[in-house]
């Protein structure tokens, strides 16, 4: 299947997903954080969605933090590895990224394209799974596949904003029921404040590491080498490795100590 670059109508139909909580279940409400799901057709791919207020944090800083790489790498405990493939228009590249998955399940890998777009007062960023013929999946990491993930940052006026982050990913295996409870319910809420603490510390980073470099909103600074839409493919779930791990326990000594950081 041949892949096709988002256009504008594909981000206000994501925006809309994003606003839209007909059909959703709410599974973790507290403070600034609110966690949906929603069944789909397969039991094994289940869409979230999360939404957290950012006080005291601008649209924009939390825009620039979702795209800086190398700063990603200083808060997300998470990722093992993340990197940029190649750059196919002025707001679309693709990019490699891995993280860790609860003890004892295999770590998981991407490949995607992803997207962005300020639209109004709002920015998104939308991404989807590729396949391309120099980044085929490796030995010691099970290839999941991101059927839509992205962001939608609303500005809440001069210092205020609100993220939602809607992911609807295919770890390609059979998951134990403890691992989809717990991504609701521990996980997504966690993610979504380290987001918040890492937006708070950014102008400080940012500062003394390129202030001035920002390639997602400065083209001409994009060094990325330029891959052409036609080498690439989508990456279809049913043509990876599928794995059964719902027998798995649960780790309860790391889900202790990480409850605690």
């Amino acid at each position: 299947m041949p892949v096709q670059i988002p256009d504008d109508s594909d981000f206000i139909s994501f925006k809309e997903q994003c606003e839209n909580h007909d059909g959703w279940v709410s599974r973790y409400n507290k403070g600034s954080v609110t966690v949906w799901c929603r069944a789909e057709e397969s039991k094994t791919v289940q869409k979230l969605k999360m939404r957290i207020v950012c006080k005291d944090v601008t649209a924009e800083t939390l825009y620039d933090v979702l795209h800086d790489t190398p700063y990603r790498k200083k808060w997300d405990s998470n990722m093992i590895d993340t990197y940029d493939i190649g750059r196919l228009t002025v707001n679309a590249d693709v990019g490699y990224y891995s993280w860790k998955c609860p003890t004892p399940l295999k770590n998981r890998d991407f490949v995607t394209m992803r997207s962005w777009l300020p639209l109004g007062n709002d920015y998104l960023i939308i991404n989807y799974s590729v396949k391309h013929p120099q980044y085929p999946p490796k030995k010691d990491y099970v290839r999941a596949v991101s059927l839509q993930t992205g962001y939608l940052i609303q500005s809440n006026g001069a210092n205020c904003c609100t993220l939602y982050y809607l992911t609807q990913v295919d770890p390609r295996g059979s998951l134990p029921k403890w691992v989809v409870n717990r991504v609701s319910q521990f996980v997504a809420p966690k993610a979504m404040k380290k987001i918040y603490k890492a937006c708070q510390k950014y102008p400080e980073w940012k500062r003394k590491h390129g202030p001035n470099l920002k390639p997602w909103m400065y083209p001409e600074q994009n060094t990325l080498t330029c891959i052409s839409v036609a080498d690439l493919t989508v990456q279809r779930a049913d043509s990876l490795e599928n794995i059964d791990e719902s027998g798995l326990s649960e780790d309860k000594q790391q889900h202790s100590d990480e409850e605690e950081t």
